[in-house]
C-alpha cells in the first residue's frame, strides 16, 4: 500500500479527507489518478486523499491506498455496494476530520470546497428518478468520520433481514439516517446526473451533444455510461443514442 503524502495535510478535527473506494477489475487506478487529479484542481487548501482498496498498483503517490475493513458477507450475493458501508467504521485506519466521498466515476467540474462548508450532520445526493422517496445517491456523500458507528454496527447485526428489505447500501443508509433526524442532501443543482440532465432529450439527442446545467459542480454518472463512454458517444443500449462530450476530457485527467 502507498505511504501517506508528506505535503498535503494532518490529522485533526478540521482535516478535510476526501475518500474513494475500487475493488475488484471493473475500474483500472486510472480512475484513481484521475479523480484525485480532479480534486487536486478543484479544492483548494490543504486536504487528504484516501482509497480504500484491495489494489493499490498503479495509483499515483498522492492517493493514501489503505484496505477496505472487512465487511464477512457471504460469498457469492450481489455486492451492490455493501463496502461503502466501511466507510462508517468507529476508527477508520485512525482517519479523523470530515470525509467527502466520491465515486470513482464522477466527473469534477467546479469548486469542492461547498461540499465541506454546507451546514448539516451528514449529506447525500437526493434520488433524481424518484425525489418522493427519502433514498439518496451515494456517489456523493459527506460525514464526520467516527461519527456514525451504528450505521455499520446495524448492518453487520442483521444484514440478511437488511438486504431482504433494501436493494442496496444507498437504501439502506438513507432509510437509517433519516429515522435518526440526520439525513439532508445537496443542493439540487451541485450534483447532476449525465443520464437524466446532460443527455438531451429524444429526439434531439441524435444531433445535440450533452452538456452541463447551470450550477453544477459534480457530473454523476450511472447505469450504463461512464465518463470514457460519454467522451466519444458510447451507449451500451440499444436505440439510447449520444453524441460525443468532447468537453469530459477537460475534466477527467490526471
Amino acid at each position: 500500500m502507498n505511504a501517506p503524502p508528506t505535503a498535503r495535510a494532518g490529522a485533526g478535527a478540521d482535516t478535510r479527507v476526501v475518500l474513494c473506494m475500487k475493488w475488484g477489475t471493473k475500474y483500472g487506478p486510472e480512475y484513481v489518478n484521475r479523480l484525485y487529479g480532479m480534486v487536486a484542481r478543484h479544492l483548494r487548501g490543504p486536504f487528504r486523499f484516501v482509497c480504500l482498496t484491495d489494489r493499490s498498483d498503479g495509483v499515483r503517490p498522492e492517493v493514501e491506498c489503505l484496505p477496505i475493513p472487512p465487511l464477512a458477507l457471504p460469498e457469492g450475493i450481489p455486492e451492490r455496494g455493501w463496502k461503502k458501508l466501511t466507510t462508517f467504521e468507529a476508527d477508520l485506519h485512525g482517519l479523523t476530520g470530515t470525509a467527502l466521498f466520491l465515486d470513482l466515476d464522477v466527473l469534477i467540474v467546479d469548486d469542492l470546497a461547498p461540499f465541506f462548508e454546507h451546514p448539516g450532520e451528514f449529506l447525500i445526493i437526493h434520488d433524481w428518478k424518484r425525489p418522493w422517496r427519502v433514498t439518496g445517491n451515494s456517489s456523493v456523500y459527506r460525514f464526520r468520520l467516527g461519527a456514525h458507528p451504528d450505521v455499520l454496527a446495524a448492518f453487520r447485526a442483521t444484514h440478511e433481514d437488511v438486504r431482504r428489505r433494501f436493494r442496496n447500501e444507498q437504501a439502506f443508509l438513507s432509510d437509517l439516517l433519516h429515522r435518526q433526524g440526520k439525513l439532508a442532501y445537496w443542493p439540487a443543482t451541485w450534483c447532476c446526473s449525465f443520464k437524466y440532465h446532460c443527455i438531451p432529450r429524444w429526439p434531439s439527442n441524435w444531433w445535440r451533444a450533452p452538456g452541463i446545467p447551470p450550477g453544477t459542480r459534480i457530473v454523476v454518472f450511472h447505469g450504463e455510461v461512464n465518463p470514457p463512454d460519454a467522451l466519444v458517444g458510447r451507449r451500451n443500449r440499444r436505440w439510447r443514442h449520444i453524441e460525443p462530450s468532447p468537453w469530459v476530457a477537460e475534466h477527467w485527467r490526471e
